[in-house]
């Protein structure tokens, strides 16, 4: 028996600097539940939204908070032209929502209806390269990518293959912080 039994996510807190557009970008674009709001002492606020499996999204709202700091704290903006996602120590890269495979196609283009700038949709594979054009017997996850008003890089994620096979998803020996990349793979 495993010393902790974690059941998912509760809640992934993140922070945005205009609730209402939060809540407009998530309800009615999204098309997200707000499920909670509270207002905390100082004046923030911090409201969830239902994600699913019982799991939440939730946001702060502080009224002092410093700006934001893309390509450090998040992902920078430019990154769909640049491809270059890297992200401070301890800073959260991207938010990936489990859809269904065969709506992925269908979730895309309603983004791009909306007037979301998306990623074509990428096929995440055990090459070299990580992608590869058209799904195939390596390909373990198809994704796209997309902005939230506040910059927070989101990704709609479809499993093509459960992961976990020690013999062909556990291949490459964790980092450390003296090591270089090319010495991390197993």
């Amino acid at each position: 028996m495993k010393e902790f039994q974690l059941q998912g996510i509760n809640h992934l807190a993140l922070v945005c600097k205009d609730m209402a557009r939060t809540v407009d970008f998530y309800t009615n674009t999204l098309g997200l539940d707000l499920i909670k709001t509270i207002a905390l002492p100082g004046g923030g606020q911090h409201f969830f939204f239902d994600i699913g499996n019982g799991d939440a999204l939730a946001f702060f709202w502080f009224p002092q908070a410093p700006e934001a700091a893309p390509s450090v704290a998040s992902v920078s903006t430019d990154a769909f032209q640049t491809g270059d996602i890297t992200t401070a120590h301890g800073s959260m890269n991207h938010v990936s929502f489990q859809v269904p495979l065969e709506k992925l196609e269908e979730y895309r283009e309603n983004l791009l209806s909306k007037g979301i700038r998306v990623t074509p949709i990428l096929h995440h594979a055990d090459v070299p390269s990580g992608f590869v054009p058209e799904p195939d017997e390596s390909t373990f996850l198809s994704s796209f990518y997309f902005f939230d008003p506040d910059g927070i890089l989101l990704e709609f994620a479809a499993s093509v293959r459960e992961l976990g096979d020690p013999a062909r998803d556990i291949q490459h020996e964790p980092a450390t912080a003296d090591s270089q990349v090319g010495d991390s793979q197993g």
